[in-house]
């Protein structure tokens, strides 16, 4: 798809290429291998449009000074054709352009041409990704940072297929190992309390203590019609699992819907020991040498692994022995399979058995210690961890009301779930603020996303679109329709051309999303185009103009709510036409 932005750099880089092939060819500057510099974007509108350090690059192995190389590269450059009105010289040897209104029409065909494609591209075409999010244990309601992984995830996704990968959406539930046998003594515990008295039974004291796990030993104890006994307590706490994991997940599911995100796989981790898959990966590694046996239990050679791997980096042996590298336990003596063993196993089913290209899992900045230990396991299978697997961690959220710190529901007297969030802030607004660069701590503020006012981002962006449908919708009536042709060559004012360069950048700010798995900046990028609209709508009358320049306007003003609009969608936001 149409990306003018870097149709502007690749041509501006090859301008100044081909001037210096045509000034070396008749010797004003010496024939040598010179690179291609990088074309970008002066901070400052008033150095050009776009700008290249080719002379000051060059000027070493021409042993020229850069100014001069910069003034025989305009001498021999021909923009005729090109995107641009002019190039100059500025500074110690920069090249600024110029853009012409070729370039700026070409925008707004693009973006009329290409609809809801717009903004997509094909960076990633032939690669299958997966991107595991949220895999919350289903032992309890969804918090915040499920919520903040969430949005994270599932926007990740969505600017990674716009820029042409084949994504799959997971989920991870951990339905077995320690924390389900300690769900399901938790509720077993609360069932005999219901029926023997608290007093008569104790909690284990690791137990999970939440009202949660009291309603549902109530609820098993209704459907099962009898008190637990008769038959062994491990058949018991086997079924208690069983029943709690039939509430629990329908909740999550809901919960996760009800915010907009459904997953393409849920993938059990029961399956993994059901299957034998990690007993195999177990037995895969023990084959390749990186275990051994200890005290009855079964060890990973994790600090070895994660030695090796350093010293490819290039890491210093002296700041190696630095390190606590420790090993990991993968089967216990009792014979059961450790959470590592089974993350092993499951990733190599990502990679192995499921073919996947590359892996991205979205994890709290709690499990930092955790990333290098499983890239290199799966290193040790030869599965290329190192490079095909990424770990975005997100750092906390904390939630506030009036600049107070939030911590229990007001409606429930409990820690804050996904569904309290979501009964008292709208999911759109959720959205949009937990879609914030993943690796710095934020800081949600409850009341700012219910505001009605343009402190709120949400709503300011949202108001954009809404106001151009309002635009549209009165000259309709005024007689005064979006014209599907229109003279954009009277677009001169800044506040219009401005206007269009910032929908020429919507492109690009996907890529960089994808890019650097940082969903945010397709937040950053519309506040940008939202301002950029209001000014345009401030300083640009439509109905007061004659008609070819009130059409003109008219017609990027529809150009910038079919942006607003593609790019609401890739966060998961509706673009409302009335507020």
């Amino acid at each position: 798809m149409t990306n003018m932005i870097q149709e502007a750099k690749n041509q501006a880089a090859a301008l100044a290429m081909a001037a210096y092939c045509a000034a070396a060819a008749d010797g004003a500057l010496p024939k040598a291998e010179v690179k291609e510099a990088p074309v970008e974007i002066p901070r400052d509108a008033g150095n050009g449009d776009f700008t290249t350090t080719f002379a000051l690059a060059a000027s070493k192995t021409l042993r020229k000074p850069p100014r001069e190389i910069a003034q025989a590269l305009l001498d021999h450059m021909n923009l005729t054709g090109s995107w641009f009105d002019s190039a100059e010289i500025a500074g110690p040897g920069f090249l600024n352009f110029r853009l012409n209104h070729r370039w700026f029409e070409a925008v707004c065909k693009a973006v009329e041409t290409e609809g809801a494609s717009y903004g997509t591209g094909e960076d990633l075409k032939g690669q299958k990704i997966m991107v595991e999010f949220v895999s919350a244990n289903p032992t309890g309601p969804m918090h915040m940072g499920n919520a903040r992984g969430g949005v994270l995830g599932d926007t990740l996704a969505s600017v990674l297929e716009a820029c042409g990968a084949e994504v799959s959406r997971e989920f991870y539930v951990n339905d077995a190992g320690h924390q389900i046998d300690k769900f399901a003594r938790s509720i077993y515990a609360r069932c005999m309390q219901k029926t023997l008295g608290e007093e008569n039974y104790p909690f284990p004291e690791d137990g999970y203590q939440g009202d949660d796990i009291r309603e549902l030993a109530e609820g098993f104890l209704a459907q099962a019609g009898e008190f637990p006994g008769g038959t062994s307590e491990d058949a018991w706490m086997t079924a208690m699992a069983e029943y709690g994991l039939s509430v629990n997940l329908p909740k999550m599911k809901a919960d996760l819907q009800r915010y907009k995100i459904n997953y393409d796989t849920w993938f059990y981790e029961s399956t993994l020991h059901n299957s034998g898959a990690v007993a195999e990966t177990a037995e895969l590694l023990t084959q390749r040498g990186w275990t051994y046996e200890k005290e009855g239990a079964l060890w990973l050679k994790t600090a070895d692994i994660l030695r090796e791997n350093l010293r490819k980096a290039g890491k210093k042996e002296k700041d190696i022995e630095k390190l606590d590298l420790k090993d990991d336990v993968l089967c216990r003596a009792n014979g059961f399979y450790t959470y590592f063993a089974a993350d092993i196993a499951y990733h190599r089913n990502k990679f192995e058995t499921r073919g996947f290209d590359r892996v991205i899992n979205i994890w709290g900045a709690d499990h930092h210690g955790h990333v290098a230990r499983l890239k290199g396991a799966l290193d040790a299978l030869g599965l290329n961890g190192s490079e095909k697997l990424d770990i975005v961690l997100m750092q906390l959220v904390k939630l506030l009301r009036d600049g107070q710190l939030v911590k229990m529901s007001k409606r429930t007297g409990k820690a804050i779930s996904l569904a309290d969030l979501l009964d008292e802030v709208p999911v759109d607004a959720a959205r949009w603020f937990f879609n914030a660069k993943p690796d710095t701590q934020m800081d949600f503020d409850l009341g700012l996303a219910v505001r009605e006012d343009s402190e709120n981002p949400i709503y300011y962006v949202e108001y954009a679109h809404a106001r151009i449908c309002s635009l549209v919708e009165k000259l309709a009536k005024e007689g005064l329709a979006v014209p599907e042709k229109a003279d954009l060559t009277l677009l001169t004012a800044d506040a219009e051309l401005t206007l269009i360069k910032q929908l020429a950048a919507f492109p690009d700010a996907v890529r960089t999303a994808a890019r650097a798995y940082d969903p945010s900046h397709v937040n950053r990028y519309l506040m940008e185009l939202a301002g950029c609209f209001h000014r345009f709508y401030t300083a640009c009358h439509i109905r007061e103009e004659a008609a070819p320049l009130a059409s003109a306007r008219l017609k990027l003003a529809g150009d910038t709510r079919a942006v607003l609009r593609n790019g609401l969608k890739l966060i998961g936001v509706e673009a409302p036409e009335r507020m």
